[in-house]
Protein backbone atom coordinates (compact mmCIF):
# COMPACT_ATOMS: atom_id res chain seq x y z
CA UNK A 1 0.00 0.00 0.00
CA UNK A 2 0.85 3.84 -0.36
CA UNK A 3 0.55 5.32 2.63
CA UNK A 4 1.30 8.91 3.70
CA UNK A 5 2.78 10.15 6.93
CA UNK A 6 2.54 13.36 8.08
CA UNK A 7 5.08 14.52 11.02
CA UNK A 8 7.64 12.01 8.67
CA UNK A 9 10.40 13.85 10.73
CA UNK A 10 9.21 13.85 14.04
CA UNK A 11 8.95 11.08 17.15
CA UNK A 12 6.01 8.54 16.62
CA UNK A 13 5.96 9.52 12.36
CA UNK A 14 10.04 8.34 12.52
CA UNK A 15 9.20 4.94 14.14
CA UNK A 16 5.91 4.76 12.37
CA UNK A 17 7.33 4.65 9.28
CA UNK A 18 10.20 2.32 9.55
CA UNK A 19 7.56 -0.47 10.85
CA UNK A 20 5.80 0.63 7.68
CA UNK A 21 8.62 0.13 5.86
CA UNK A 22 9.89 -3.52 7.15
CA UNK A 23 6.26 -4.54 5.87
CA UNK A 24 7.27 -3.30 2.36
CA UNK A 25 4.90 -0.82 2.14
CA UNK A 26 5.54 2.40 0.21
CA UNK A 27 5.63 5.86 2.11
CA UNK A 28 5.32 9.26 1.77
CA UNK A 29 6.85 11.40 4.85
CA UNK A 30 6.51 14.88 5.62
CA UNK A 31 7.37 17.40 7.68
CA UNK A 32 7.56 20.84 7.89
CA UNK A 33 10.74 20.64 10.52
CA UNK A 34 10.35 23.67 12.68
CA UNK A 35 12.45 24.73 15.10
CA UNK A 36 9.76 23.88 18.48
CA UNK A 37 12.59 21.58 19.46
CA UNK A 38 16.33 20.47 18.30
CA UNK A 39 15.96 20.27 14.13
CA UNK A 40 19.16 18.54 14.60
CA UNK A 41 17.52 15.63 16.12
CA UNK A 42 14.50 15.95 12.83
CA UNK A 43 17.40 15.61 10.78
CA UNK A 44 19.27 12.60 12.47
CA UNK A 45 16.10 10.99 12.77
CA UNK A 46 15.69 11.76 8.49
CA UNK A 47 19.09 10.23 8.19
CA UNK A 48 18.90 7.00 10.15
CA UNK A 49 15.86 6.04 7.49
CA UNK A 50 17.83 7.01 4.20
CA UNK A 51 20.26 4.56 5.84
CA UNK A 52 17.84 2.15 7.34
CA UNK A 53 16.24 2.16 3.68
CA UNK A 54 19.52 1.20 1.88
CA UNK A 55 20.56 -1.51 4.61
CA UNK A 56 17.26 -3.25 3.60
CA UNK A 57 17.14 -2.26 -0.19
CA UNK A 58 13.90 -0.06 0.63
CA UNK A 59 14.64 3.28 -1.22
CA UNK A 60 12.34 2.71 -3.79
CA UNK A 61 9.54 2.46 -1.43
CA UNK A 62 10.28 6.08 0.71
CA UNK A 63 10.20 9.34 -0.26
CA UNK A 64 10.43 12.64 1.72
CA UNK A 65 9.25 15.67 1.29
CA UNK A 66 9.75 19.36 3.62
CA UNK A 67 6.16 20.32 3.87
CA UNK A 68 3.59 22.41 6.14
CA UNK A 69 0.15 21.30 6.59
CA UNK A 70 -1.04 24.37 6.67
CA UNK A 71 -0.25 25.08 2.73
CA UNK A 72 -3.47 24.19 1.56
CA UNK A 73 -2.33 24.50 -2.12
CA UNK A 74 1.05 22.40 -1.24
CA UNK A 75 -1.57 19.55 1.01
CA UNK A 76 -4.09 19.53 -2.65
CA UNK A 77 -0.89 18.86 -4.84
CA UNK A 78 0.30 15.90 -2.36
CA UNK A 79 -2.90 14.33 -2.11
CA UNK A 80 -3.74 15.06 -6.10
CA UNK A 81 -0.42 13.63 -7.62
CA UNK A 82 -0.16 10.66 -4.34
CA UNK A 83 -3.64 8.78 -4.17
CA UNK A 84 -3.18 7.09 -0.56
CA UNK A 85 -4.54 3.70 0.47
CA UNK A 86 -3.62 5.06 4.38
CA UNK A 87 -2.99 8.10 5.60
CA UNK A 88 -1.27 8.33 9.05
CA UNK A 89 -1.57 11.40 10.72
CA UNK A 90 0.80 12.41 13.16
CA UNK A 91 2.33 15.76 12.47
CA UNK A 92 1.19 18.62 15.29
CA UNK A 93 2.33 21.54 16.95
CA UNK A 94 2.93 19.62 20.09
CA UNK A 95 3.09 20.28 23.55
CA UNK A 96 0.40 21.60 26.69
CA UNK A 97 2.68 24.27 28.01
CA UNK A 98 3.57 26.00 24.85
CA UNK A 99 0.03 26.39 23.60
CA UNK A 100 -0.26 28.58 26.64
CA UNK A 101 2.89 30.83 25.26
CA UNK A 102 2.36 30.42 21.42
CA UNK A 103 -1.58 29.65 20.27
CA UNK A 104 -1.36 30.63 17.16
CA UNK A 105 0.93 27.79 16.60
CA UNK A 106 -1.87 25.58 17.37
CA UNK A 107 -4.53 26.76 15.10
CA UNK A 108 -2.30 26.79 12.14
CA UNK A 109 -0.93 23.11 12.43
CA UNK A 110 -3.70 21.57 14.36
CA UNK A 111 -6.55 23.13 13.28
CA UNK A 112 -6.03 24.42 9.94
CA UNK A 113 -3.59 21.15 9.07
CA UNK A 114 -6.17 19.07 9.94
CA UNK A 115 -8.55 19.69 7.62
CA UNK A 116 -6.10 20.08 4.81
CA UNK A 117 -5.91 16.80 5.48
CA UNK A 118 -9.49 15.56 6.00
CA UNK A 119 -9.94 17.25 2.90
CA UNK A 120 -7.15 15.69 0.72
CA UNK A 121 -8.55 12.62 2.29
CA UNK A 122 -12.01 13.19 0.96
CA UNK A 123 -11.12 14.13 -2.64
CA UNK A 124 -9.55 10.97 -2.88
CA UNK A 125 -11.63 9.40 -1.25
CA UNK A 126 -8.76 7.30 1.25
CA UNK A 127 -9.79 3.97 2.77
CA UNK A 128 -8.74 4.58 6.07
CA UNK A 129 -7.59 8.08 7.79
CA UNK A 130 -5.73 7.38 11.09
CA UNK A 131 -4.83 10.59 13.23
CA UNK A 132 -3.25 11.22 16.39
CA UNK A 133 -5.28 12.27 19.31
CA UNK A 134 -3.92 12.97 22.95
CA UNK A 135 -4.65 11.75 26.58
CA UNK A 136 -4.92 15.52 27.36
CA UNK A 137 -8.24 15.54 25.63
CA UNK A 138 -9.69 13.90 29.58
CA UNK A 139 -8.11 17.45 31.25
CA UNK A 140 -9.13 16.84 34.50
CA UNK A 141 -12.01 13.93 35.05
CA UNK A 142 -11.82 12.54 37.64
CA UNK A 143 -13.30 8.76 36.78
CA UNK A 144 -10.65 6.44 36.63
CA UNK A 145 -9.49 4.49 34.34
CA UNK A 146 -10.11 7.06 31.06
CA UNK A 147 -12.60 5.87 28.61
CA UNK A 148 -13.50 6.95 25.04
CA UNK A 149 -16.53 6.64 26.34
CA UNK A 150 -15.97 9.37 28.97
CA UNK A 151 -17.27 12.89 27.98
CA UNK A 152 -14.45 15.41 27.07
CA UNK A 153 -15.75 18.55 27.47
CA UNK A 154 -13.55 20.70 29.78
CA UNK A 155 -10.07 20.47 28.34
CA UNK A 156 -7.84 22.83 30.33
CA UNK A 157 -5.15 23.95 27.72
CA UNK A 158 -5.23 24.67 24.26
CA UNK A 159 -3.45 21.76 22.80
CA UNK A 160 -5.93 19.59 24.26
CA UNK A 161 -8.95 21.67 22.96
CA UNK A 162 -7.20 21.66 19.61
CA UNK A 163 -7.17 17.52 19.77
CA UNK A 164 -10.68 17.26 20.88
CA UNK A 165 -11.57 19.78 17.92
CA UNK A 166 -9.61 17.04 15.71
CA UNK A 167 -11.73 14.31 16.85
CA UNK A 168 -15.09 16.42 16.39
CA UNK A 169 -13.98 17.49 12.87
CA UNK A 170 -12.79 13.78 11.86
CA UNK A 171 -16.61 12.94 12.89
CA UNK A 172 -17.83 15.63 10.42
CA UNK A 173 -15.94 14.16 7.59
CA UNK A 174 -16.95 10.61 8.72
CA UNK A 175 -20.46 11.16 8.83
CA UNK A 176 -20.96 13.29 5.83
CA UNK A 177 -18.63 12.09 3.16
CA UNK A 178 -18.25 8.64 4.33
CA UNK A 179 -14.45 9.02 5.32
CA UNK A 180 -13.45 6.07 7.35
CA UNK A 181 -11.25 7.83 10.18
CA UNK A 182 -9.66 7.15 13.66
CA UNK A 183 -8.56 9.07 16.30
CA UNK A 184 -5.60 7.16 18.74
CA UNK A 185 -5.12 9.34 22.02
CA UNK A 186 -1.61 8.90 22.72
CA UNK A 187 -0.40 8.42 26.48
CA UNK A 188 2.75 9.87 27.55
CA UNK A 189 4.94 8.46 24.69
CA UNK A 190 8.66 7.78 25.64
CA UNK A 191 11.66 6.18 24.17
CA UNK A 192 14.67 6.22 22.05
CA UNK A 193 14.58 9.42 19.50
CA UNK A 194 11.80 10.92 21.78
CA UNK A 195 11.12 14.32 22.04
CA UNK A 196 13.78 16.91 23.91
CA UNK A 197 10.32 18.58 25.75
CA UNK A 198 9.36 15.73 27.17
CA UNK A 199 9.86 15.16 31.09
CA UNK A 200 11.87 11.85 30.65
CA UNK A 201 14.39 13.26 28.25
CA UNK A 202 15.03 16.89 30.13
CA UNK A 203 15.60 15.15 33.61
CA UNK A 204 17.99 12.72 31.82
CA UNK A 205 20.04 15.34 30.53
CA UNK A 206 20.70 17.03 33.81
CA UNK A 207 20.67 14.33 35.74
CA UNK A 208 23.57 13.13 33.78
CA UNK A 209 24.97 16.90 34.55
CA UNK A 210 24.47 16.93 37.63
CA UNK A 211 21.83 19.71 37.30
CA UNK A 212 18.49 20.08 39.98
CA UNK A 213 15.23 18.55 38.15
CA UNK A 214 12.10 20.44 39.10
CA UNK A 215 8.95 17.86 39.85
CA UNK A 216 5.77 19.77 39.56
CA UNK A 217 2.90 18.72 41.89
CA UNK A 218 5.54 17.63 44.83
CA UNK A 219 5.76 14.89 42.65
CA UNK A 220 2.08 12.93 43.09
CA UNK A 221 1.57 12.93 39.28
CA UNK A 222 0.76 9.99 38.38
CA UNK A 223 1.47 8.97 34.71
CA UNK A 224 0.49 5.96 31.91
CA UNK A 225 3.95 6.06 30.15
CA UNK A 226 3.70 4.24 27.03
CA UNK A 227 7.17 3.10 25.14
CA UNK A 228 7.13 4.00 21.81
CA UNK A 229 7.38 0.36 20.37
CA UNK A 230 4.29 -0.09 22.12
CA UNK A 231 2.46 2.97 20.11
CA UNK A 232 3.66 2.08 16.83
CA UNK A 233 2.72 -1.53 16.99
CA UNK A 234 -0.66 -0.37 17.96
CA UNK A 235 -0.79 2.26 15.43
CA UNK A 236 -0.04 -0.50 12.55
CA UNK A 237 -2.23 -2.98 13.87
CA UNK A 238 -5.47 -0.24 14.00
CA UNK A 239 -4.52 0.68 10.28
CA UNK A 240 -6.19 -2.15 8.59
CA UNK A 241 -9.00 -2.16 11.31
CA UNK A 242 -11.39 0.32 9.38
CA UNK A 243 -14.42 1.47 11.07
CA UNK A 244 -17.88 0.65 9.97
CA UNK A 245 -20.53 2.95 9.86
CA UNK A 246 -21.99 2.84 13.09
CA UNK A 247 -24.04 4.92 15.46
CA UNK A 248 -23.45 5.87 19.28
CA UNK A 249 -25.70 5.68 22.22
CA UNK A 250 -26.39 9.46 21.84
CA UNK A 251 -26.74 10.39 18.37
CA UNK A 252 -28.41 8.73 15.44
CA UNK A 253 -26.05 10.34 13.01
CA UNK A 254 -24.52 7.31 11.52
CA UNK A 255 -20.22 7.39 10.74
CA UNK A 256 -16.85 4.96 9.83
CA UNK A 257 -15.50 6.67 13.06
CA UNK A 258 -13.65 5.57 15.60
CA UNK A 259 -11.35 6.50 18.99
CA UNK A 260 -9.33 4.81 20.82
CA UNK A 261 -6.99 4.77 24.01
CA UNK A 262 -3.09 3.94 23.38
CA UNK A 263 -1.90 3.57 26.83
CA UNK A 264 0.55 1.50 29.33
CA UNK A 265 -2.87 1.17 30.94
CA UNK A 266 -0.40 0.62 33.70
CA UNK A 267 -0.07 4.67 35.55
CA UNK A 268 2.70 5.00 37.47
CA UNK A 269 4.03 7.77 40.22
CA UNK A 270 6.44 10.15 39.24
CA UNK A 271 8.62 8.98 41.67
CA UNK A 272 9.31 5.60 40.36
CA UNK A 273 10.09 7.07 36.91
CA UNK A 274 13.06 9.04 38.29
CA UNK A 275 14.21 6.29 40.36
CA UNK A 276 13.97 4.37 36.81
CA UNK A 277 15.80 7.20 34.97
CA UNK A 278 18.37 7.63 37.82
CA UNK A 279 19.35 3.93 37.66
CA UNK A 280 19.61 3.45 34.32
CA UNK A 281 22.42 6.65 34.43
CA UNK A 282 23.67 5.41 37.52
CA UNK A 283 23.28 9.12 38.96
CA UNK A 284 20.52 10.39 41.88
CA UNK A 285 18.89 13.42 40.62
CA UNK A 286 19.41 16.80 42.73
CA UNK A 287 15.38 17.45 43.23
CA UNK A 288 12.83 20.70 43.78
CA UNK A 289 10.26 20.23 44.37
CA UNK A 290 7.21 22.58 42.86
CA UNK A 291 3.34 22.86 42.86
CA UNK A 292 1.18 21.75 39.92
CA UNK A 293 1.77 23.78 36.31
CA UNK A 294 -1.01 25.47 34.51
CA UNK A 295 -2.34 23.18 32.04
CA UNK A 296 -1.13 19.50 33.67
CA UNK A 297 -3.39 17.25 34.87
CA UNK A 298 -2.95 15.45 38.22
CA UNK A 299 -2.89 11.65 36.72
CA UNK A 300 -3.79 9.55 33.10
CA UNK A 301 -4.72 6.21 32.84
CA UNK A 302 -5.86 4.54 29.76
CA UNK A 303 -8.74 1.94 29.67
CA UNK A 304 -7.61 0.08 26.62
CA UNK A 305 -10.30 -2.65 26.45
CA UNK A 306 -11.44 -1.64 22.80
CA UNK A 307 -8.02 -1.97 21.51
CA UNK A 308 -7.99 -5.25 23.00
CA UNK A 309 -11.17 -6.51 21.68
CA UNK A 310 -10.59 -5.05 18.20
CA UNK A 311 -6.94 -6.14 17.03
CA UNK A 312 -5.79 -8.09 20.52
CA UNK A 313 -2.77 -5.88 21.36
CA UNK A 314 -2.31 -3.42 24.98
CA UNK A 315 1.00 -2.00 25.38
CA UNK A 316 2.84 -4.11 28.10
CA UNK A 317 6.60 -2.55 28.76
CA UNK A 318 7.74 -2.29 31.55
CA UNK A 319 8.95 1.48 32.44
CA UNK A 320 11.85 0.25 34.31
CA UNK A 321 12.85 -1.32 31.02
CA UNK A 322 12.11 1.57 28.40
CA UNK A 323 13.94 3.87 30.65
CA UNK A 324 16.95 1.51 29.94
CA UNK A 325 16.72 1.52 26.07
CA UNK A 326 15.80 5.45 26.25
CA UNK A 327 19.31 6.01 27.98
CA UNK A 328 21.42 3.33 26.06
CA UNK A 329 20.20 5.84 22.72
CA UNK A 330 20.44 8.58 24.54
CA UNK A 331 24.27 8.26 26.02
CA UNK A 332 25.35 6.70 22.42
CA UNK A 333 23.57 10.15 20.43
CA UNK A 334 24.78 12.60 22.12
CA UNK A 335 28.20 10.70 22.52
CA UNK A 336 28.91 11.96 19.20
Amino acid sequence: MRVLVTGGAGFIGFFTTQALLKQGHEVIGIDNLNDYYDVNLKHGRLAFLKQFCIDHNCTDQYRFIEMDIADREAMAELFENNPFDRVIHLAAQAGVRYSIENPHAYVDSNLVGFVNVLEGCRQQKTAHLLYASSSSVYGMNSKIPFSTEDRVDFPISLYAASKKSNELMAHTYSHLYGIPTTGLRFFTVYGPWGRPDMAYFSFTQKILKGETIDIFNYGEMQRDFTYIDDIVEGVIRVMDYIPQPQKSDITTAEAPYKIYNIGNNQPIKLERFIQAIEKAAGKKAVRNNLPMQAGDVPRTFADVSDLMDDVDFKPATEIEEGIQKFMDWFKAFYAK
